[in-house]
């Protein structure tokens, strides 16, 4: 079973559904894990219920950053804000569906950790620069 979710990493990360961005945006964050040098963007539009509608990544990273950002995006579409902001470390790991060690749940939690922090609104007009 593990090879399976191997395969689902290996196909997001050369074939992202959600890598771009998206101009204008009600939300967008950016975050980078000094430990390995990945960064990672998200940027997400909601709509007047405060449902997300699109969302959209980008930056560079190692295949567990990039592939969880584009799991994680696919999976905050169609849900309002508040369900977003419930998401947690296990949520990340089960779409991911291995094991990680500790350099690599880093990596795995960077997109998790800049979405919440763009959805708090941490970092206010500065995470737009």
């Amino acid at each position: 079973m593990e090879d399976f979710y191997r395969e689902i990493i290996i196909d997001r990360y050369k074939t992202p559904h959600f890598r771009g961005e998206l101009e204008p945006n009600d939300i967008t964050y950016e975050d980078d894990n000094p430990a390995c040098g990945d960064h990672i963007r998200i940027d997400v539009r909601i709509d007047e219920n405060q449902v997300v509608t699109e969302a959209a990544f980008s930056g560079e990273g190692c295949a567990i950053s990039l592939a969880s950002a584009d799991l994680l995006l696919e999976s905050i579409i169609g849900k309002s804000l508040e369900v977003v902001k419930e998401l947690a470390k296990e949520d990340i790991l089960d779409m991911l569906g291995i094991e990680l060690g500790p350099v690599r749940l880093k990596c795995a939690l960077l997109p998790l950790k800049v979405l919440k922090a763009g959805v708090y609104g941490i970092g206010g007009d500065d995470s737009k620069e």
